[in-house]
């Protein structure tokens, strides 16, 4: 069995997503692939078969499918019909900001792909009429381009999200225990007050008041990350937003977020955001021309 590794190219690399509209007049088979981004195909009108490893999914006009990150997948269209269909493709991680972080482990597809979530589309027609229109508006406005667009997008992302989170009474995302995102409140509020500095695992484990050596282990089981992982999150974002405001140096702004070694920075920055802080300044602010 061919398979290949799709590799997603993003014309706005701050947006970290592609979206098109296909058509086919043909019959064709795609070979197995995969790819990192989350996928959400939406038939305009004709037909389309999906198939994912353990099962198949017939879509006609006015459904939508999900595809998880690195899932297997191929499809496959008919020459009967005329097939138009739109495809959003995204990296999840991405569109999680400061406000939503936590949620992110909902989505983390450690006990099963989130194509498992197909069943919302077909049982509530509401929901999946919606997903499909945030799709629809997401390709309106990525090929408008009007000003605000990369906002618009974003929003809607986090709409779709959303709706798959409010209608998931089977609960097969990877849902924790609210109570562990409350034990874990004080530790939020030390690197929030820290964000600026040095942020230490010790200090973090005394604000839950939990064992050092246990605690690196509950942070990543509540929230999906490493506790290293949501600081330096956490400092990045920071730093995004002193890039685009502040006409300082970057190593000024390293310094502003508790990170003077500038080749960590560098190499913080670019895992997040796949690309170094000055290429997210220069480009970002081209964008915005």
């Amino acid at each position: 069995m061919e398979i290949y590794n799709e590799q997603i190219n993003y014309e706005n690399p701050f947006l970290s997503m592609r979206v098109f509209q296909a058509r086919r007049d043909d019959e064709r088979t795609s070979p197995w692939h995969y790819h990192k981004e989350v996928e959400m195909l939406a038939i305009v009108e004709g037909e389309l078969d999906v198939y994912l490893e353990n099962e198949r999914v017939n879509l006609t006009a006015g459904d939508v499918v999900l595809i998880g990150s690195s899932e297997l997948h191929r499809d496959r269209s008919s020459a009967d019909t005329t097939l138009v269909y739109y495809v959003f493709q995204f990296d999840l991680e991405h569109y999680f900001d400061e406000s939503g972080i936590a949620y992110l482990r909902y989505f983390s597809e450690t006990q099963s792909a989130l194509s498992k979530l197909n069943y919302i589309f077909r049982e509530n027609p509401a929901i999946r009429d919606e997903v499909f229109a945030c799709i629809r508006n997401i390709y309106t406005e990525y090929t408008g381009k009007k000003v605000g667009y990369e906002i618009a997008i974003s929003i809607l992302v986090k709409q779709i999200v959303l709706s798959l989170l409010r209608s998931d009474e089977k609960r097969l995302l990877d849902y924790g225990n609210s109570a562990d995102l409350i034990r874990l409140k004080p530790v939020f509020e030390y690197i929030d007050r820290n964000i600026d500095g040095k942020v230490y695992v010790d200090e973090a484990s005394k604000a839950a008041n939990i064992s050092y050596y246990y605690f690196v282990k509950y942070f990543k089981k509540v929230l999906g990350i490493s506790f290293l992982d949501y600081v330096n999150f956490k400092k990045i974002k920071k730093a995004e937003k002193i890039l685009l405001t502040q006409d300082i140096s970057v190593a000024q702004v390293g310094e502003q977020i508790g990170m003077p070694n500038m080749a960590h920075f560098y190499k913080t920055f670019k895992k997040i955001n796949h690309c170094s802080p000055h290429e997210f300044r220069k480009k970002m602010l081209e964008w915005n021309r």
